[in-house]
């Protein structure tokens, strides 16, 4: 895969605007279209397109999958710890007003926590579902050629 050089200056080039534009739709869910869901499904694509163009291991050097797995443990923690918090506030579960002396602030920091959990989940979660049909099924691994 190393004769492939265009695609792999393209795909250094593009990563970058990707996982920003991933950024861009994780904190834009607030006000319009977008949110966790659609942020990590984006984040995911670009480590897709990276083991893609520089083969599975050198994917797995750059997210090692145990740390990936791990990531979908803390972004279902987080989700659900915020409707816990609530819960010990006195509120109902992921009512969001409590968390701040504000209920308008507490809307705003509780569903930025709650999408932020969605999206690590969602991401590490398609990561590693890729991961293991790389694994098991033709995915070039680094070194091999066409």
């Amino acid at each position: 895969m190393n004769h492939h050089l265009i695609l792999r200056v393209i795909t250094k080039i593009l990563i970058p605007p990707i996982l920003l534009f991933a950024l861009y739709v994780q904190f834009h869910g607030d006000y319009g279209p977008g949110g966790g869901f659609q942020a990590g499904v984006i984040f995911a694509a670009a480590f897709v397109l990276y083991a893609l163009i520089f083969g599975l291991d050198a994917a797995n050097d750059v997210a090692p999958p145990h740390i990936v797995r791990g990531f979908t443990a803390v972004g279902w923690l987080l989700y659900i710890g915020v409707g816990v918090w609530s819960l010990f506030l006195g509120a109902p579960f992921l009512d969001y007003s409590v968390l701040a002396h504000d209920p308008i602030h507490g809307q705003h920091y509780g569903i930025l926590l709650v999408e932020g959990g969605v999206g690590i989940t969602v991401a590490s979660t398609m990561i590693t579902i890729f991961n293991y049909f790389a694994e098991h099924g033709r995915l070039p691994k680094e070194g091999d050629d066409d």
